[in-house]
């Protein structure tokens, strides 16, 4: 049974950050494990102190995880408490003093424009219908040309993309909207897309089916497509790029959107606001990417680099 703390912790995370369903799962599973650790020692959430909580993190390393994982899980444990002092629940925050493990600094996955020219054009030959494939194309061109979060382009209401805009208001995280520009590509597979998904809607409301308010329409209980599924559909036309799918996530879209921009001359703080990042170090990881790519092309092609 889960500790009484938890569900008004997470009630909170909803009423003063309008945290998203999966933060609040997130932070569920975290603290679950802390208070489960905490639990098989007799202790509890209200008793532990700074020696249980650094057990637990070390406890964590010996299982392997990530030192990010651990740095999420350390976050979640400090907010925990945090709230509990604040609450009146205990009279010290064990939590407040300890150093968390740091995270680790990866560049992110990217893709070259090349590769993702084959991957638009695969998406508009992936599907088993016309209306499959017109989808699929859009989806793929919206992503690239904004580089929303899976979450954001899944969960798109269709009233945010009629009229033809040259830009959409889109919904970020904690309720935060921005607008981000569309291009003529992703126009005309929009354009196409709604024609399409509006003749679908019509039928499916003659049949009784109430009509849908998303521009990627699903069977299951959200009502649009989720993005486990377009998870899978983004590896699917990997392979038909002829591309590793292993190289390919809605994320890696999103990547590459950012360094491209960049590369292309884009200022960082505009590349900020496009992609929703509340905070400008977020968005400075791109700077480390085309670095790197910078530093490879001198040692691949320096005529003193094999020195």
């Amino acid at each position: 049974m889960a500790h009484p703390w938890l569900p008004v912790f997470l009630e909170a995370l909803v009423a003063e950050r309008d945290a998203a369903h999966n933060t609040l799962a997130a932070y569920a599973r975290d603290l679950g494990d802390y208070i489960a650790f905490l639990a098989a020692q007799g202790r509890g959430p209200e008793t532990s102190g700074r020696a249980d909580i650094e057990a637990y993190l070390g406890d964590l390393e010996t299982r392997g995880l990530a030192r990010a994982t651990r740095a999420r899980r350390l976050s979640a444990i400090r907010q925990l408490h945090r709230f509990a002092f604040a609450e009146g629940w205990r009279e010290d925050d064990p939590a407040a003093l300890i150093r968390g493990p740091g995270r680790d600094r990866k560049l992110p996955g990217t893709l070259s424009e090349e590769e993702v020219t084959r991957l638009l054009a695969a998406a508009r030959e992936t599907g088993r219908t016309e209306t499959d494939r017109c989808r699929n194309a859009c989806l793929m061109e919206l992503l690239y040309a904004t580089g929303l979060r899976v979450s954001e382009l899944v969960g798109l209401p269709v009233s945010a993309t009629r009229g033809d805009p040259r830009m959409i208001l889109v919904r970020g995280k904690g309720g935060k909207d921005r607008m981000v520009p569309l291009s003529q590509d992703a126009r005309l597979a929009l354009t196409a897309w709604l024609a399409l998904r509006d003749a679908t809607d019509a039928e499916a409301q003659r049949r009784g089916r109430k009509a849908s308010a998303f521009l990627f329409p699903g069977s299951g209980a959200r009502g649009h497509i989720t993005r486990e599924r377009f998870f899978l559909l983004i590896k699917e036309i990997a392979v038909r790029a002829g591309i590793p799918p292993s190289q390919v996530s809605p994320h890696t879209l999103r990547h590459a959107f950012a360094t491209h921009l960049l590369a292309g001359g884009a200022d960082l703080r505009a590349i900020q606001m496009l992609l929703g990042h509340a905070d400008l170090a977020t968005t400075e990881i791109y700077t480390h990417v085309v670095d790197e790519d910078l530093r490879r092309l001198v040692l691949d092609h320096h005529p003193l680099a094999n020195d």
